[in-house]
């Protein structure tokens, strides 16, 4: 050991090593200016195959271990009781604490029967910041999303460690306002995506729980990333450095009545979500429901050999070394990017650097949409592939105005052991290049622009 690794911090490395790999192409800049120029701007379009570094995205694109592929060819594909559901319910039991499940095809299958389950029209939905699935799924059953986030987190230079905490003064002027009957549950987000990937610590979502409890309100957990949460929970919140992030998330979600889940993130598999909760009403609703939507309450919208596989993913998301790795892989990037001075959200968020897009580009009013141009100029620079998560993101208000979030952040996201430090120079020297000539990064209109959702499918042109 040299005398700097002695006396300093010592590096540290994957807890994996590399059994196959998948052949990147790499484009000249022109190739890249036709190719964003047919994708209308709008990097969801881009094909795949011209993308050199993808970062739009961690949601199905983790590398899967070597376990889980053992276990898909394992799969059970019975259409009735089959031996992958009940492996899977053992593991969200056992890691997650509820009692029942009800598996989906992805995340939003499991939004959509809950918000039809318990939201009735008329309802206000309260939640640490909106998510755009989770919110539109709301108002199609009727209801209407309330922001209970603290006020820190729509700030990206506000250094809080838990900016994903809800403000309990805020669900109180809402309780005062529209009654307690009108609240069915209050939605809280653990490492919240649209703030930057920012936790809640667990004193906060004690009060919480209190709060529902008072109030008659159930608590759901949209637990999508809650593993990222726990090891911010492990670091940041006192009496909790020696627990291991399996017992955090256990807490955090025995804290809370229900939950849905996109699998496709923390728990590394590229399909698959569920529904759990403890009610055995709300379970008996859920199965009903899921047969109209997704399939049988013992498939759901899944094949077995993938509910194989998200039994064992659980396991190995909750692993203290793979999530201090991947974690501090996005940590590795945010950092280099601070030290070049460029406007990024802190402090970094457990799945992604968040680009501060209006402090990168101040010369572009948010009604040019200043992140989608940010994303599209980077994979102009680059290959590098990135998302908007600002105005184009939040939508138009029900009186046909656009949202303008106070964030206007470009998402580097970072798939779950799949890149190397090496990918993150390059992204990062990229990063830097365009921020160096921002003012010739113009601004963007839509040409065309969906009713629901349109940052997936919209259209731009240059201003």
């Amino acid at each position: 050991m040299s005398d700097s690794k002695a006396s300093g911090k010592r590096s540290w490395a994957e807890p994996f090593k590399i059994k196959s790999v998948e052949l990147l192409k790499t484009t000249t800049r022109a190739e890249r200016e036709r190719a964003i120029v047919d994708a209308g701007y709008n990097t969801f379009l881009l094909k795949s195959e011209d993308v050199y570094i993808d970062l739009l995205t961690d949601s199905g694109v983790s590398a899967m271990s070597d376990r889980q592929w053992a276990a898909m060819m394992l799969g059970d594909e019975a259409y009735a009781g089959s031996r992958n559901f009940y492996e899977l319910e053992a593991a969200v039991q056992k890691y997650y604490s509820y009692k029942y499940v009800v598996p989906t095809h992805q995340g939003r299958g499991a939004e959509h029967i809950l918000s039809q389950c318990l939201i009735k029209r008329g309802d206000y939905i309260p939640g640490n910041m909106y998510f755009t699935t989770t919110r539109l799924h709301q108002e199609l059953a009727g209801g209407t999303f309330v922001d209970v986030i603290t006020d820190e987190a729509h700030d990206a230079q506000n250094p809080h460690p838990f900016k994903g905490n809800i403000d309990i003064g805020k669900l109180d002027a809402l309780a005062k306002k529209v009654g307690d009957d009108k609240i069915p549950y209050v939605c809280v987000a653990t490492a919240v995506n649209m703030a930057g990937g920012q936790p809640i610590s667990l004193a906060n979502l004690r009060a919480v729980r209190q709060w529902c409890d008072k109030h008659g309100a159930l608590l759901v957990h949209d637990m999508t990333r809650v593993a990222e949460n726990a090891w911010f929970i492990k670091c940041r919140e006192e009496g909790y450095g020696d627990r291991s992030v399996a017992e955090i998330v256990h807490e955090i979600c025995a804290l809370t009545d229900a939950a849905t889940m996109s699998s496709k993130k923390d728990a590394l598999v590229n399909i698959g979500g569920f529904l759990a909760m403890n009610s055995e009403k709300l379970y008996e609703d859920a199965c009903g429901l899921v047969v109209v939507y997704e399939g049988l309450h013992t498939y759901g919208g899944m094949a077995g050999r993938d509910m194989a596989a998200l039994a064992v993913g659980i396991s190995e998301s909750v692993d203290d070394n793979h999530i201090r790795a991947r974690v501090g892989q996005v940590e590795y990037l945010g950092q280099i990017l601070t030290d070049a001075g460029v406007p990024i959200v802190l402090p970094v968020g457990g799945h992604a650097v968040f680009l501060d897009a209006r402090r990168m580009l101040p010369h572009l009013p948010q009604e040019q949409f200043p992140a989608q141009a940010l994303a599209a100029a980077l994979y102009v620079d680059s290959g590098v592939r990135a998302m908007e998560r600002g105005a184009v993101s939040a939508g138009r208000a029900a009186d046909g105005n656009n949202y303008m979030p106070k964030l206007e952040l470009v998402r580097l996201t970072i798939p779950r052991r799949v890149y190397t430090q090496s990918h993150m120079d390059v992204t990062a020297e990229s990063v830097i290049a365009v921020a160096e000539q921002a003012r010739s990064v113009r601004g963007l209109r839509f040409t065309f622009e969906p009713r629901m959702l349109r940052f997936f499918m919209g259209r731009f042109a240059q201003v």
